[in-house]
């Protein structure tokens, strides 16, 4: 199958594939006899591998590790768990920070309610305080 196809089977962009490519993460594919690149199946389910890692927001050296695995299925998993623990680390991490993120726009959102002039505004007044180097609602001092 052609570049374009593989591509629209699995949801990912063509630059996107080559660049997978150029990183190692994918195998060079057979070459048609006018250039174009010519993709097998094998293809198709490690860009899928690739795509459901990229989804579970996996950095790309952690995907490349676990290619590492696939290719050589006997060799000894326990490293597959350490990267998922790794990486579950991370989600949870950026869920405390979005936790106090929402929190500070609670607060700044607090600050206005209703429709009136900008003038009058509590959040634009907490924003340009903030700009100014100034506590606010949002970054109490």
């Amino acid at each position: 199958m052609q570049i374009k196809e593989l591509a629209r089977a699995t949801g990912v962009d063509v630059e996107t594939i080559r660049y997978y490519e150029k990183q190692g993460l994918m195998p060079a594919p057979a070459r048609r006899d006018n250039g174009y690149r010519d993709y097998a199946a094998a293809h198709l389910e490690r860009l899928s591998f690739i795509r459901h890692c990229r989804a579970l927001d996996m950095p790309l050296g952690d995907v490349n590790r676990l290619l590492g695995f696939v290719d050589k299925p006997d060799t000894n998993c326990g490293d597959v768990d350490l990267l998922v623990d790794d990486q579950l680390a991370r989600v949870r991490a950026r869920l405390k920070s979005m936790r106090a993120l929402e929190k500070q726009l609670l607060r700044l959102r607090a600050r206005c309610s209703g429709t009136h002039e900008g003038a009058n505004c509590g959040i634009l007044e907490e924003l340009v305080s903030a700009a100014h180097g100034e506590s606010c609602a949002c970054h109490p001092a």
